[in-house]
């Protein structure tokens, strides 16, 4: 392969045209970022997403190694005197590093083998004659006899020794074989299977009681087990094995290297054998068993990033004034009212699971809260004490008909945010303690705005988010929020430093900068201003600028996803339709442009400006619903009055739940209780599909089943499928 040949390559992988891939490859070395040049570079790219684009991306790091190593391994063996052109082609057709590394691995310098030694004392010569089998009739002891070498330095003793040293040599060759690991590899994948067995006596491994005697072939081993079972292996738990009819295996080697009857086939035979049971087997297993993990690893890596930009798209309860409760007993639950800016208006530590006088002095606090700030909605994490706080808010509320309503909320993360030097940064005057309570209580009013304070490890919609590759993790989430934070917007005026770091183009010490800017010289009123921010000159300008936006700023078109580069043609657009920049602030002559806009036609006003079509189409979308939010099509989370109790629950009770985490085993989902539900994949759908991903999302708010109770081990079953249709 050359670097000419990737696009291509990219592009039949991707379905898509190769000047769409060259396009984007050329935007991505001038230093572009995904989000820039997904929403608007799109007449470059021929409108491909940003998915298209992250893989574009992906793809051409991995090509672009391989064909360095091409390279690198071309000029090894050309050093050594054995690269040949049939080598040489087949080396540059590779399109996999693993078909590369086999082609290699006979030419690679390796430590002083047993064959080494044997071709040391030159008995590569006999080997050779064995492999070629053209003698049908004799006595290879005989041969061998002329290799028997009685210089002390390289010693071979007898005809046997001879014999043993060419084997060693055969069975290396033969397991370097690219087409025979080729053949092997694929007999492997398909046949074998993972074998697992209990290391400890069943007391101390409960958690892995489910693999004492389990089995299960290669090729259907699901994501999930294969990272449990690698669990109990790390933990010294289980004893993990690939299972494969070794003796079948290897006849269908000798099968290959078999050219007809001769006097070495049972020499071969062992060769074969050995080289099969020492050296071609275990590299094999070593690396199925490393790509299976791999594999496992990227499907929980990308369930993980698909949990967690549902999560950070949920829709915000903005507007409220909110007090957010951090659940706990010895310590009590520690309260903080939150203004709809997010400004901390009041705290205080509550004892609700102590004595009737301290549950009565809680109750007076959180009324007093209530009337003082006209509080209108109660956030309760979901941890330690959260059924007692939530039966104590729900009282309340019943007890003294108060027009609120609380949510139960996610807190997977609060604590590590409380002890962060960010959250020291932000609330400085607050008690750690206090800081979780602030950020239950933000994290309902933008879920966004504020999960990006946290480490997305800590979330809590994962799955084995800790046994993975962490720098193949921190990756994909990292993108996953960025992705998030430029499709939804960032209020320029109002946005943390952390949240500002993941708008594309700008970096830590931008953000900081932009931020210090902000204090020191008041609220933006202009895109344009950015421009006097220390370190941010215009190549970054021009990366950010499309995804910050303004609510009050000068030009109504800085509250949109209008990039500054369009402003000229927009307001052509505008002068076409009828209307000016000053309509878009005005509520009557907006509703009639967004009247308008649906007979508006593109492709027509791109033809007659000399437009792109689909920055004009952006346009037209841009204009007629300034300053929406697109987390406004996702439904809120849901509310509470009354609190839900396990002995409410009987098997065949319908209840409104939502979804907390999806896995490939199901879904856990948030019934009103301490303890989430699990929908089996097999109680998702009646239809058959994929992954539970592709019946449920989190946050989703549905309708399920309670089909069963183990409260001993505190489960609880539940259906989708089985809920009645209305």
């Amino acid at each position: 392969m050359i670097l000419e040949d990737i696009p291509r390559l990219i592009a039949r992988e991707l379905s898509v045209k190769p000047q769409q891939v060259t396009a984007t490859i050329n935007l991505l070395d001038d230093g572009n970022t995904v989000p820039f040049i997904s929403r608007y570079r799109k007449e470059a790219t021929g409108e491909l997403n940003e998915e298209h684009i992250r893989t574009i991306e992906e793809r051409l790091q991995y090509l672009r190694n391989l064909v360095k190593r091409q390279e690198d391994i071309l000029s090894v063996i050309d050093e050594q005197g054995k690269l040949t052109p049939e080598l040489s082609v087949a080396i540059l057709a590779t399109t996999k590093l693993q078909d590369l590394e086999d082609l290699y691995l006979p030419y690679r310098p390796k430590k002083r083998t047993r064959a080494q030694i044997a071709r040391e004392k030159g008995l590569e010569p006999l080997a050779l004659l064995i492999l070629a089998q053209e003698l049908i009739s004799g006595d290879p002891l005989v041969l061998a006899a002329e290799y028997v070498n009685p210089d002390p330095e390289h010693e071979v003793a007898t005809p046997e020794d001879a014999l043993a040293g060419a084997l060693d040599i055969i069975a290396e060759t033969v397991s370097e074989r690219a087409d025979i690991r080729a053949q092997l590899r694929k007999q492997l994948w398909q046949n074998a299977e993972i074998t697992t067995q209990l290391a400890v006596d069943e007391a101390a491994a409960k958690e892995f009681l489910n693999y004492k005697e389990y089995h299960e072939p290669v090729k259907r081993i699901p994501s999930h087990r294969i990272l449990a079972v690698n669990r109990g292996e790390t933990k010294e738990t289980l004893k993990v094995h690939l299972q494969t009819p070794h003796e079948a295996n290897i006849e269908l080697i000798l099968r290959t290297i078999l050219t007809g009857p001769s006097i070495f086939a049972d020499l071969l035979r062992t060769a074969v054998a050995d080289g099969y049971k020492r050296l071609l087997f275990p590299a094999l297993d070593r690396e199925i068993r490393s790509l299976l993990t791999e594999n496992a690893e990227k499907q929980a890596i990308r369930v993980f990033g698909l949990n967690l930009r549902q999560l950070l798209l949920q829709s915000p309860l903005a507007g409220h004034t909110v007090i957010g409760l951090d659940p706990g007993y010895r310590t009590g639950c520690k309260m903080a009212v939150v203004g709809p800016t997010g400004a901390v208006l009041a705290t205080s530590t509550l004892f609700i699971t102590m004595s009737a006088a301290q549950q009565e002095k809680a109750a007076d606090t959180v009324l007093d809260a209530i009337q003082k700030y006209g509080v209108t909605l109660i956030s309760i994490g979901n941890g330690t004490a959260s059924y007692e706080t939530e039966e104590f808010t729900a009282k309340l509320i019943n007890t003294h008909n108060l027009p609120i309503h609380y949510v139960i909320v996610n807190e997977a993360g609060a604590s590590v945010y409380s002890a962060s030097k960010l959250a020291k940064d932000e609330l400085p005057d607050l008690d750690v303690t206090l800081r979780g309570a602030v950020s239950i209580a933000r994290r309902i009013q933008d879920p966004l705005a504020e999960l990006v304070k946290i480490d997305p490890k800590s979330i809590g919609v994962g799955q084995y988010q800790h046994d993975v590759n962490q720098k193949e993790l921190n990756g994909t989430l990292s993108q996953v929020v960025e992705s998030c934070v430029n499709h939804v917007g960032v209020d320029l005026n109002t946005a943390s430093p952390a949240l500002l770091t993941y708008v594309a183009g700008i970096n830590a010490s931008v953000a900081k900068n932009i931020v210090a800017f902000r204090t020191e010289n008041g609220a933006f009123d202009s895109r344009a201003k950015l421009l006097k921010v220390p370190r941010l000159g215009q190549a970054t300008f021009t990366q950010c600028a499309g995804f910050l936006r303004l609510q009050q700023g000068k030009n109504p078109l800085d509250n949109t996803p209008v990039h500054p580069e369009s402003y000229p043609l927009a307001e052509t657009i505008l002068k076409k339709l009828g209307f000016t920049l000053k309509d878009l602030a005005n509520r009557e002559r907006l509703q009639v442009l967004q009247a308008q806009m649906p007979q508006a036609d593109a492709a027509a006003l791109a033809a007659e400006l000399d437009a792109g079509e689909p920055t004009v189409r952006d346009i037209l979308g841009a204009l007629a619903k300034p300053g929406r939010d697109p987390r406004e099509d996702v439904p809120p989370p849901q509310t509470r009055k009354n609190i839900v109790k396990l002995s409410d629950i009987t098997p065949g009770t319908i209840l409104k739940g939502t979804v907390h985490n999806v896995i490939d085993f199901g879904a856990f989902v948030d019934i009103g209780i301490k303890i989430n539900g699990l929908i089996h994949r097999s109680e998702l759908s009646h239809k058959p599909f994929r992954h539970p991903l592709d019946i449920v999302s989190v946050g989703d708010i549905i309708d399920v089943m309670v089909i069963s109770i183990d409260e001993a081990r505190g489960r609880i079953g539940l259906s989708l499928k089985q809920v009645p249709k209305e």
